[in-house]
């Protein structure tokens, strides 16, 4: 495991550590950025992506409300189970707008994919994996660029939302299973 730091928006070693990587989840490569709220997951996924020319699939649009991180990952493990065998999965998606369930998510097979958001190398998760990168930074620049990019929508669940991650993070151990620690901030 290689827990030397990466420089953000720097996706060199990212892409040698991908080159050398075999699809797990049939023939799709599936790359889990993991992380706490507001470390530059979804800055370093879009990053990413631009560089391979990799599909994005968001656990914000998965996860079933502020209280919902701990229902994700298996979600997502479901739709990557019909992915492997050449199928297209679907995971529902949620509306933040409406508190509720919303039309389905599909998951194409092939090529690669880009899971975003907390819980995305939970273990439930981790077989369909080929790569794991979790992106972290100090708490107090998390919670400034969360509540700064999110704003009061976000403010009155930081709490909420950080207690969840504590308890999942600590409970799976998933940065102790990266491949590769990037820090941000």
């Amino acid at each position: 495991m290689d827990t030397g730091a990466v420089i953000p928006h720097r996706y060199d070693a990212v892409v040698r550590l991908l080159d050398g990587r075999q699809p797990a989840c049939g023939t799709t490569t599936v790359v889990a950025v993991d992380g706490p709220s507001g470390s530059g997951k979804s800055t370093f996924a879009d990053g990413l992506a631009a560089a391979t020319g990799a599909r994005v699939l968001r656990l914000d649009d998965i996860y079933p409300g502020w209280h919902g991180l701990a229902a994700a990952p298996p979600m997502v493990a479901r739709a990557l189970e019909d992915v492997a065998v050449g199928e297209i999965g679907s995971v529902d998606r949620w509306s933040w707008v409406h508190d509720r369930p919303a039309a389905p998510l599909r998951v194409v097979p092939g090529g690669l994919l880009l899971l975003d958001g907390v819980g995305s190398g939970a273990a439930v998760i981790r077989p369909f994996l080929s790569a794991l990168l979790w992106v972290e930074a100090p708490t107090a620049a998390r919670k400034e660029r969360a509540l700064s990019r999110d704003g009061e929508t976000y403010a009155p669940y930081w709490d909420v939302w950080a207690g969840q991650e504590r308890r999942h993070f600590r409970s799976d151990g998933t940065r102790h299973h990266a491949d590769l620690v990037i820090t941000t901030g």
